[in-house]
């Protein structure tokens, strides 16, 4: 073997090694970037979300879920509840209004509530669901986005989807990354139900006014609200749990 030869059998040695080690290393940057810290927790009969970092309450935003009700069958336009994750974060740098179709920026940009318009606005977030019961929130498209509606927010009054007025979700596409936990909750948020008992105040349930929806009612008796776990041990199996 001449010198050349081995010259380049090495050189290419050093490359395949070097390649490897890239590929090893972009993984683990990957895995470091997820977000183990932030749990959001929306409640259904608030139609209210609170973020949560490291088990201590954030912010809470208004939101809108569906007017069909909970559920996670495909075409339903449901809800799903339970435990998910943020899967993918689209729109980071976009204006507040940007209008979204099928993920990407049109580059139309319209004001809240303008006559005769509902697209997807400012800011999505993919969710990816963790349990049988929103096994198909990824493929149903499910996300935490910004709408033009904004006047429906705080009412049941999306396709599935869980809306918030954009200048919430762009704040709060700031606040978490990708792997954050969302939890979809048939009863209060956890610190409003604290609050209530310090003040001795039940947590009222918005009226639910659609009849779709009327066929999916929320318990009559609800759990009482727990703190949400914010790490990846959790001893919760239902997102209904938290």
């Amino acid at each position: 073997m001449n010198l050349p030869t081995r010259v380049l059998k090495c050189a290419g040695s050093v490359l395949v090694v070097g390649f490897s080690l890239s590929l090893s290393s972009c993984a683990v940057q990957t895995a470091a970037k997820r977000d183990s810290l932030h749990v959001m927790e929306v409640s259904v009969p608030m139609q209210k979300m609170a973020l949560y970092r490291q088990g201590e309450l954030v912010k809470t935003y208004p939101v809108s879920t569906s007017k069909f009700g909970l559920g996670d069958e495909k075409g339903s336009y449901r809800t799903p509840a339970g435990k998910m994750e943020v899967a993918e974060k689209i729109g980071a740098g976009k204006p507040a209004g940007a209008v979204f179709k099928s993920r990407k920026w049109t580059g139309e940009v319209i004001k809240p509530d303008s006559p005769g318009r509902d697209p997807i606005v400012s800011r999505i977030l993919w969710l990816n669901g963790l349990e049988p019961s929103n096994k198909n929130a990824y493929a149903r498209c499910i996300y935490i986005h910004g709408t033009a509606a904004e006047r429906n927010i705080g009412t049941p009054a999306s396709y599935g989807c869980v809306r918030m007025k954009s200048k919430d979700v762009i704040d709060l596409h700031d606040r978490v990354g990708e792997g954050s936990k969302v939890f979809v909750v048939r009863k209060g948020l956890w610190r409003d139900a604290e609050i209530a008992k310090e003040m001795g105040e039940p947590i009222e349930a918005l009226p639910v006014a659609d009849p779709v929806a009327m066929a999916l009612p929320l318990s009559p008796v609800e759990p009482p609200a727990v703190k949400p776990v914010w790490n990846e041990v959790s001893i919760f199996k239902s997102g209904a749990d938290v």
